[in-house]
């Protein structure tokens, strides 16, 4: 369509609105002017040339997220819900850690108080793999569940999500569902069972979200799988179930909300981004910036700078960790409609190419990067290369750290949040960037390899994906952040 012919075809719309706007019931007089047949056909072409048309941006985004409980011991509820919804048969995941804590014991006190039958399956991995979410699958295949429950941080809701989705599909391959360019990517159109999310740590917001994200072995990078289909129907967000965490967790996931808030506030606008999809079902969760999304990252942000200091200094102190959990899932309802961009694209073979290095309070038996941590590391010198793009945004971020927004200009908008960042993170006691975690220069080459089929995600940076050479002066300038 062309720009005169999209001008023309706004005001003749424009019109129309004018002419019909009299007939609303509530506000027109009794002597309006009915709109007519012909009118609202025209309407209705117009809205069908739009939303059809071809090789174009999109116009439209949409808000999907999970019914959330929030309050000190909604665990308990569960198996009401569960009666509630009916369930004969309840498969319930969780890891091994958590396993022996108190918030699975509160889940399985209320199962068995409201008889409800259920199977057990402890052994998610923390930072699952694609192995790690088959054998949890087959799981599911062989018990044929009616309803899931995770109870756990974003690893073990993933795991419980892909469990979910491969046990409807049981004729799927595994690859079908990954994102593309890894998997095919191909949307879910079978209805799930209904999944009732008990986080355990305040950082993934999965609860909210339809995305699940793994290891992909063979290529020694993350992806995942993302569809709204994949949505728990319920989190129950419970305060108390946060106390039994580490300080380094509590710090780990924490910066994951961070990362979370900051790149979808500051990600490509939705309608800037293209294609439009042919189907509403092929709309992708991760749509950009949005001003829905907007409200919830840019206060998740602020909760953070707030909250987060708090929660890793002072472990009783409950009022920081039971806001870190509401951020979490404030940033879970924004970036699980707008998506997240360079850190997390970034994130993924930071965490895939770690072989030695194990981050202290985990206590699992592999190497580890946790995923807050492998996002963090590259957001000072990530903010410095988005801020070009959308500046006035990266300065409202500033703000949230304390910036006075009057005295920034435009073009230091990126070294203002960078230089906060940084500092955040070195009160934090974050390790120095990516060398402290045994990566050399050297291994710049293999980590944008890495990131290259991650452009779910990197296409969303507010300047469109960048080039193999902009995404090495990234991980060049994050090697060492203080």
């Amino acid at each position: 369509m062309s720009a005169s012919a999209s001008r023309s075809s706004v005001v003749r719309l424009l019109g129309l609105l004018q002419s019909s706007s009299s007939a609303c019931p509530c506000h027109s007089h009794a002597h309006s002017t009915l709109p007519t047949a012909s009118s609202f056909s025209s309407l209705l072409n117009y809205g069908r040339q739009y939303a059809y048309a071809p090789d174009s941006k999109d116009y439209a985004f949409e808000m999907a997220a999970s019914n959330i409980r929030f309050g000190p011991g909604v665990t308990s509820e569960v198996g009401m819900d569960l009666n509630n919804l009916k369930a004969k048969k309840v498969a319930v995941y969780t890891d091994k850690t958590i396993a022996q804590l108190q918030p699975m014991k509160a889940v399985i006190e209320s199962l068995e108080t409201h008889k409800v039958n259920y199977v057990l399956y402890d052994t998610c991995r923390v930072e699952p793999t694609d192995t790690s979410f088959k054998q949890a699958i087959d799981f599911a295949r062989k018990h044929n569940p009616d309803a899931f429950v995770a109870v756990g941080g974003g690893s073990v809701m993933d795991t419980t999500k892909a469990a979910s989705l491969y046990s409807a599909n049981p004729e799927a391959d595994f690859l079908d569902f990954v994102n593309a360019p890894i998997g095919k990517g191909l949307p879910v159109r079978s209805k799930l069972k209904p999944l009732i999310a008990v986080p355990t740590t305040a950082g993934t917001g999965s609860e909210t979200t339809g995305t699940a994200i793994f290891d992909y072995e063979p290529l020694h990078v993350k992806t995942g799988i993302a569809h709204r289909a994949l949505k728990p129907l319920l989190g129950l967000v419970d305060p108390l179930n946060t106390r039994s965490m580490p300080s380094q967790v509590h710090a780990s996931s924490g910066l994951d909300v961070l990362c979370h808030a900051l790149e979808s506030y500051t990600a490509l606008p939705y309608n800037q981004r293209s294609p439009r999809p042919r189907d509403p079902i092929e709309r992708p969760a991760y749509q950009g910036s949005n001003p829905i999304s907007d409200v919830w990252s840019l206060q998740a942000l602020k909760m953070v700078v707030k909250y987060l200091p708090r929660a890793v200094k002072d472990p009783e102190d409950y009022e920081a960790q039971e806001q870190m959990l509401l951020a979490s899932t404030f940033a879970g309802i924004g970036f699980g409609n707008a998506g997240v961009h360079l850190c997390h694209g970034l994130s993924y073979p930071i965490s895939g190419l770690n072989k030695t290095y194990k981050h202290p309070g985990y206590n699992v038996d592999h190497a580890i990067i946790p995923h807050g941590v492998s996002v963090a590391l590259s957001a000072p010198s990530v903010f410095r290369f988005t801020a070009a793009s959308c500046p006035d945004r990266h300065i409202d971020a500033a703000s949230a750290f304390g910036a006075d927004p009057a005295h920034i200009k435009s073009d230091a908008a990126g070294e203002v949040l960078a230089e906060k960042l940084t500092r955040f993170l070195e009160d934090l006691g974050v390790p120095n960037g990516l060398g402290a975690l045994g990566y050399s220069y050297s291994d710049i080459p293999n980590l944008v390899e890495g990131v290259v089929p991650q452009h779910r995600v990197t296409k969303l940076a507010p300047a469109g994906e960048p080039a193999r050479e902009q995404i090495a002066s990234i991980f060049e300038n994050s090697m060492k952040n203080y």
